[in-house]
């Protein structure tokens, strides 16, 4: 006896408002472009639209680098195949452990068969220097792995510091700046960044799909001289920057609709110019945080190093987490999200970043916020958190 076939509609998920830590919303123009017929990966079209990655690359990330591409994969695959391709079993690894995405760093690393060395830091303060100094002291480290924004805490990681002291040590640095490239400054070369990664959900505005990242030709010399084969082989940088180079050898087949998204998710940042970029967020960020606080809410982690993208809210008491954002995605079709660690449960993750860094998304978040916390139990202020956005974004 057969059952029937189910049937299958055409495909029409529902329009929600990501105001969460990522993905956010790409911006139409970025939608239209994954949308463009697709060339094949050598096609003499396709390979010049290569080039111009490469290049939009090294714009964003400040740097001359002659390696600037994104690896075919999310951000997390970046991550593995900077640190996969640097770091051979019996490496001393340094990971600074100061959120979620710093455990992960520390995770991979171990993976990799390093021998990691964790600086462990508070979840909402910044790094020491002296914590990492007294790290780095212990034997012979080969890499310094930190992230420089990390979404599980908002905190913005302050790098300038921590690279001269890895550097004196003799060890490379390697950047998870996955939230924070194209949304405050990143500057690969005049920071000293050996291995910088990103990804294209969060401030560079593109669907997950591909983890940009840039490397020095030290870093480049350090892969090609390893005692061992890369540990995968789809993540060795070794023979993807020969995929991306002049010679073109084949490695994967590239998302070619997905490189067309970066392609024009990068575009449109090199159009508005990174500093209009950074200020942009900033003052989204600023009209967020003074949002939020005219509420009565209160925000996690230190004020002065605060991401201007974020916003880490504390949960009122009596007040169910889940609860909230449930109401919020079924009253007013937005998204933010839960907390990871010790914070799961007591706060909300709530970001504005790409096409969504605007003011007049923040205000209008706000009066959901108000209205779902409201029929929680919660008093707030009316109006208050939307007022109080309007001045501070200077609208």
């Amino acid at each position: 006896m057969t059952s029937a076939r189910p049937e299958y509609a055409a495909l029409n998920p529902p329009a929600r408002r990501l105001f969460g830590t990522g993905p956010t919303t790409p911006d139409p123009r970025v939608l239209r472009a994954l949308g463009l017929p697709v060339l094949g990966q050598f096609d003499p079209a396709f390979t010049a639209i290569m080039n111009e990655v490469s290049e939009l690359c090294r714009f964003v990330f400040r740097t001359g680098n002659a390696r600037a591409f994104p690896v075919s994969g999310t951000s997390r695959a970046g991550l593995e195949a900077g640190l996969c391709s640097l770091i051979e079993p019996g490496d001393r690894v340094v990971v600074v452990v100061a959120g979620r995405f710093g455990e992960l760093l520390a995770e991979i690393s171990r993976r990799c068969g390093a021998e990691v060395v964790a600086v462990d830091t508070a979840w909402g303060r910044v790094t020491e220097p002296d914590a990492v100094r007294a790290a780095l002291a212990t034997g012979r480290p080969k890499v310094l792995a930190l992230v420089h924004g990390d979404t599980s805490t908002g905190v913005l990681q302050p790098l300038p510091d921590l690279v001269r002291l890895a550097h004196d040590r003799g060890a490379v640095v390697l950047v998870d700046a996955v939230l924070t490239l194209g949304g405050v400054p990143v500057e690969a070369d005049g920071w000293g960044l050996d291995v910088c990664v990103a990804g294209t959900q969060k401030c560079i505005g593109c669907p997950s799909g591909m983890a940009p990242l840039t490397y020095t030709a030290a870093v480049e010399e350090m892969i090609a001289a390893r005692r061992r084969p890369v540990q995968s082989s789809y993540l060795d940088l070794g023979q993807i920057q020969a995929y991306w180079g002049p010679d073109r050898l084949n490695h994967h087949t590239l998302p070619t609709s997905m490189t067309y998204g970066l392609r024009e998710a990068l575009r449109l940042i090199y159009e508005e110019g990174l500093e209009a970029r950074w200020e942009r967020h900033r003052r989204t960020g600023a009209a967020l945080h003074a949002g939020i606080e005219a509420m009565g809410l209160r925000l996690f982690g230190d004020p002065a190093h605060r991401l201007p993208m974020l916003a880490i809210v504390e949960v009122p008491d009596g007040v169910s987490e889940p609860g909230v954002r449930d109401a919020l995605l079924r009253r007013h079709h937005i998204e933010i999200m839960a907390a990871f660690g010790p914070l799961r449960g007591r706060a909300w993750r709530i970001g504005f970043m790409a096409y969504n860094a605007e003011v007049r998304n923040v205000v209008e978040f706000l009066g959901a916020f108000e209205d779902v916390l409201t029929n929680a139990g919660v008093r707030v202020p009316r109006g208050a958190g939307p007022g109080a956005a309007e001045r501070a974004g200077g609208t």
